[in-house]
């Protein structure tokens, strides 16, 4: 044994010291297979307990402490009785060290982790043995906590009473903590284990435990308040120091059981007083403790709604927690600036502890039958109200939201009343709501010490998510009493506003507050119009009136007189980021206001232009203004004179030079310079935004298109200098900054196209088209980079990005341009630009139609070959998965985009023709396979439409059908593969997509119900249902209704009949 004792103990030494490298793993290696022997326990327990010649334990903290590990393993999860005399072994050894080391001993003084260790051991130990083989156990450990005879020690032993508090807090933990037992998995023997031992403890021994803790508390407290009064010394402050320590682990011993507890044992007439005092103790751990207690008292499930008054009318918890707010805000307000963390979380314990105190109430008043327990709670919870607004209106944010779940259940129990009663509002409630609104507005500010700018990230998110949770109370207000909430908030941001305009100092988040709010009044106020009624008590209008019409005529709204203030007050100058980026915002937001006033369009683009916005020296506020500015732009254009836009562009020409940055790359060698320097964010990012207000700025010249064409060019030209230099810095791969440079000016150049309108499609009569010329001379330049730099992914992404928006302006003005671009995208090609080019070619078709022709009837056989051969290739791994599903559906959406357009004959041209079979079997595979609904669904869709493009029947008896025979593939091929997938077990009806799988094919057999008529309906009458076994009079009626019913008709009767066809089968 002593051998086996020893080379334990190294192991553990060696175990525990890595440097130790050519031993290490061989010592963890054994200690596993140490801990998997069954007597293992009997060396750990002797290494644990084992005293060496000087009275003191032999072996070093970190082996005992693995020799505790040890044991633990050996009771956790045990539910089988010990055998008796392993049993006597641990208690008597357990027993004898809680003797030596609490009892007589400095309780592990060196090695204070230990006590914890060994608590949760002996409640492991305590919870195998205690309901079967060691009944005693309380009465046996209480019997250590008195003084021994021969000492003359008074009162009680602080080491054990410390060692039973943490027992008892184990204890409760294990079998009656819900967050433990969730944290940990399920085992039925552990969950019945726990029940019995709790039902025990309550049956034998939960007074006596109760008595034991209260008992201790009351001696500390009384030695507490014996030594405050002897005054200081060295020797009373250590005592002090202990009696403080036990009574703040009694207290919270006491929280820990109170749950599960009875609770006449633990609330009496005693244990009341005693909380209220330690409630207000000088010791700030045992007033937390304490509130602890308090709460979980208050929270503790009771049958019967009267116990729950009665339990809340003993405690007269209102009252005290009203004379705390009291003094902990005095308290609060004589520190000024210094902050006391810890008393600033005695404040938020009392929150919480008042919290729960009004959702107990609050169950009370809305839950319970009784009439008499509902009036006394709705009296108690008046009482509390007010306290409840002054602990939300505490500066800390932290002890604010401790009241937010009480005042949820208040204003939700508010909401039912008003939907239930059409009566008045109670004054007393109005009178609540209009404090409470008043605490919302002014949590609602920032910190005035606060700079936002220079704030942590997490304290900025912070204050943005409780300015979100205000939101909700005021939204639920507004639904309680809406002319409350919008007066109020509209009366205090025109104040502000209109005392800034008259020259009164404000402070900075008194000026930012007045902003926001008319930031979020849109939201705010409901019954507020949409557009241009929003702002202005205007007449409905049709739309092409309202450019004649002169709103200014009007009077403004709530929400139009707040804007115009705002635009007057000047408040944009006011000398603080926070204030004028909110203005910023704000006007951005409500574009529509602008249209009703429109003298205030020019302040506010002032404002955005000069160094306050869009010239301002810090980057953020830059990177902010050049979205704000494209989006108040893009809303207002129509209200922006040709004069004005030139003025304006001509104040942002400075700002249309592209700076190209190059980040630092975490893993060089594996990280692609050229692919991070596009995609990681930078200040190019935003600035796109400018180029495209650019765009839209040079299309509001369109009444005189030679300017128009100058002033784009204007803009362009020195664009396409810097392409034309940085094309010939290239070198090669190696030159970074030139490549990036081309990929951002290619970029600038598609956000310039994308800022005019969409061309149209037909083109109207008296249409005037963008400057044609300037954009195929930038698409000229662009094709040259390509050419040049095809083989680099970042031009072939930003070239397709560039065309995809010329081609929305310019429509087919540019398809001279698409052949060339073709040909040197698909030069060099990765996998992973499938999708894109795609969806590319998609809008081409959309945009170009005919013109593509050509260049498609070349494209869609290759490309259709290449992408098969990867949809074929086997999926490993989830990126796989997503790229597989994500070429699928836009290949799907390609095909689809053809044969709904008028290039659907390059399937059947003679180059293509030889593959239209295999292209027509694959997509009976997709047709024919429910596990992949999306893709099945687009293949009946895609059929759906070939039988519009090609069976057709020919309109005259010389005409010819566009794909002769078709029909016949249709009806051989199709239908009988529709109804093959009706009857598959793994075709769900009850699932939605299958559902959606299913009225695409009702929509393809009435598609060729139709395009085919009597011969359509022939076949399904005399052929294929016939063949499917239909009686004669139920085919008749199926083919009648599709060829009678409208679409959506025939979609539900087909949903309905196969549903029902199934439920029968």
């Amino acid at each position: 044994m002593e051998q086996d004792l020893n080379q334990f103990v190294q192991a553990i030494l060696i175990a525990s010291d890595p440097t130790q490298s050519s031993l290490h793993q061989q010592a963890l290696q054994y200690l596993s297979a140490i801990q998997q022997n069954s007597s293992a326990w009997r060396l750990a327990l002797a290494v644990f307990v084992e005293t060496g010649p000087n009275g003191g334990r032999k072996h070093p903290p970190q082996v005992r402490f693995f020799a505790l590990r040890v044991l633990d393993d050996y009771f956790d999860n045990r539910f089988e009785p010990l055998e008796e005399e392993t049993f006597q072994t641990l208690q008597q050894s357990l027993l004898n060290y809680i003797q030596t080391e609490y009892l007589y001993g400095s309780a592990e003084s060196d090695a204070s982790f230990l006590r914890n260790k060994f608590a949760h051991t002996l409640t492991l130990f305590f919870l195998c043995t205690y309901v079967d083989k060691w009944p005693t156990f309380f009465t046996d450990f209480f019997a250590l906590i008195h003084p021994p005879e021969s000492t003359s020690q008074t009162t009680f032993n602080p080491h054990v009473s410390l060692l039973l508090f943490h027992l008892i807090l184990e204890i409760s933990g294990e079998v009656a903590d819900q967050i433990i037992k969730a944290a940990r998995s399920f085992t039925a023997e552990r969950h019945a284990r726990d029940i019995r031992v709790r039902d025990a403890v309550r049956e034998r021994d939960a007074a006596r435990i109760n008595e034991a803790v209260l008992t201790i508390v009351a001696d500390g407290v009384e030695r507490m308040a014996r030594l405050r009064k002897s005054g200081a010394s060295p020797t009373s402050e250590r005592e002090l120091d202990s009696a403080v320590e036990v009574v703040d682990w009694g207290i919270r011993t006491y929280a820990s059981y109170v749950g599960w507890i009875d609770i006449n044992l633990t609330v009496t007439r005693d244990t009341v007083p005693l909380l209220f005092s330690l409630l207000s103790d000088a010791s700030l751990p045992i007033r937390l403790a304490t509130a602890l207690a308090l709460t979980r008292i208050v929270s503790k499930g009771l049958k019967e709604p009267g116990d729950k008054l009665q339990l809340i009318k003993v405690l007269s918890l209102g009252q005290v927690l009203v004379a705390l707010e009291e003094k902990t805000r005095a308290e609060q307000a004589s520190r000024g600036s210094d902050t006391d963390e810890g008393e600033e979380s005695y404040r938020e314990a009392l929150g919480k502890l008042l919290n729960i105190l009004g959702l107990e109430l609050c169950k009370l008043t809305d839950e319970c039958p009784d009439e008499g327990v509902r009036s006394e709670g709705v009296a108690l919870l008046a009482q509390i109200l007010p306290v409840m607004l002054r602990f939300m209106a505490d500066e800390y944010d932290d002890t604010c939201s401790t009241v937010f779940p009480l005042l949820q259940t208040i204003l939700l129990s508010y909401k039912r009343q008003r939907k239930s009663s059409s009566e008045p509002l109670d004054p007393t409630k109005r009178s609540f709501l209009s404090s409470l609104l008043t605490v919302i507005l002014e949590k609602l500010k920032w910190d005035e010490e606060s700079d936002p700018e220079d704030m942590d990230e997490d304290d900025k998110a912070a204050f943005e998510d409780l300015r979100k949770e205000l939101r909700t109370f005021m939204d639920s207000t507004l639904m309680i009493d809406p002319e409350l909430v919008t007066d109020s908030v509209r009366t205090l941001a025109l104040n502000t506003l209109n005392a800034y305009q008259t020259g009164v100092t404000l402070k900075w988040n008194d000026a930012e507050l007045a902003i926001y709010l008319v930031y979020i009044f849109g939201e705010i106020n409901k019954s507020g119009g949409k557009g241009r009624a929003a702002f202005c008590q205007a007449p409905a209008l049709l739309k092409d009136k309202r450019k004649e019409t002169d709103y200014s005529e009007y009077p403004l709204t709530s929400h139009g007189e707040m804007l115009y203030a705002l635009i007057q007050s000047g408040i944009s100058s006011y000398p603080h980021k926070t204030v004028v980026m909110q203005f910023f915002e704000t006007v951005a937001r409500y574009g529509d206001f602008f249209k009703v006033r429109k003298e205030c369009i020019m302040p506010t683009l002032q404002a955005m232009l000069d160094v306050r916005g869009l010239h301002s020296p810090e980057s953020s506020t830059r990177s902010r203004v050049y979205y704000l500015f494209y989006r108040f732009i893009r809303e207002d254009r129509n209200e922006i004179a040709p004069d004005v836009a030139v003025q304006l562009l001509n104040s942002i020409r400075d700002l249309l030079v592209i700076e190209v940055e190059l980040p630092e790359l975490e893993n060089p060698d594996s990280q692609d310079m050229l692919q991070e320097a596009v995609s990681a964010p930078s200040i190019f990012d935003s600035q796109l935004y400018l180029f495209e207000a650019t765009g839209t700025l040079v299309s509001l010249l369109y009444r005189t298109p030679d300017e128009a064409a100058a002033l784009l060019l204007s803009v362009v030209r020195p664009l396409l200098d810097e392409l034309s230099m940085s094309l010939q810095s290239v070198k090669g791969a190696d030159d970074m900054l030139p490549i990036i440079k081309v990929h951002h000016i290619i970029m600038a150049l598609g956000n310039i196209a994308k800022g005019f309108p969409e061309y149209p499609n037909p083109v109207p009569v008296g249409y005037t088209a963008p400057p044609l010329d300037v954009f195929r001379e930038v698409g000229q330049a662009i094709l040259v980079c390509l050419e040049a730099m095809n083989i680099f992914r970042v031009v072939r992404d930003a070239t397709r990005f560039a065309f995809a928006r010329i081609l929305a302006t310019t429509g087919s003005n540019v398809a001279q341009l698409i052949p060339t671009l073709m040909s040197n995208l698909l030069a060099h090609f990765e996998p992973t630009e499938l999708v894109d080019f795609m969806n590319f070619i998609g809008l081409s078709i959309h945009k170009l139609q005919e013109d593509l022709l050509d260049v498609l009837d070349q494209l869609i056989g290759p490309l259709s070959a290449h992408i098969n051969g990867i949809l074929a290739q086997p999926v490993t791994g989830t990126d796989d998965q997503v790229a597989h599903v994500d070429t699928k559906r836009a290949y799907l959406g390609l095909l689809t985009s053809i044969i709904s357009s008028k290039l659907h004959t390059v399937f059947i041209s003679d180059r293509n023709k030889g593959q239209l079979e295999g292209l027509l079997e694959s997509m009976l595979r997709l047709a024919e396979d429910p596990s992949d609904p999306s893709s099945e669904k687009a293949a009946f869709s895609f059929f759906g439409r070939c039988v519009t493009a090609w069976a057709e029947p020919p309109k005259t008896p010389e005409g010819q059908q566009v794909f002769p025979g078709f029909e016949r593939f249709i009806y051989e091929r199709v239908i009988p593969t529709a109804f093959a997938v009706l009857s598959l077990p793994q075709f769900n009806i009850k699932d939605g997509q299958i559902v959606v799988v299913l009225q695409e094919i009702a929509n393809l057999m009435q598609t060729l119900s139709k395009t085919r008529g009597q011969e359509a309906f022939d076949f399904f009458v005399n052929v294929f249902l016939p063949s499917q076994n239909w009686p004669p009079a139920t085919a008749a009626e199926f083919a009648t209704k599709m060829r009678e019913l409208d679409g959506k008709a025939f979609r539900k009767y087909f949903t309905d009949f196969v549903r029902a066809s199934r439920a029968g089968s």
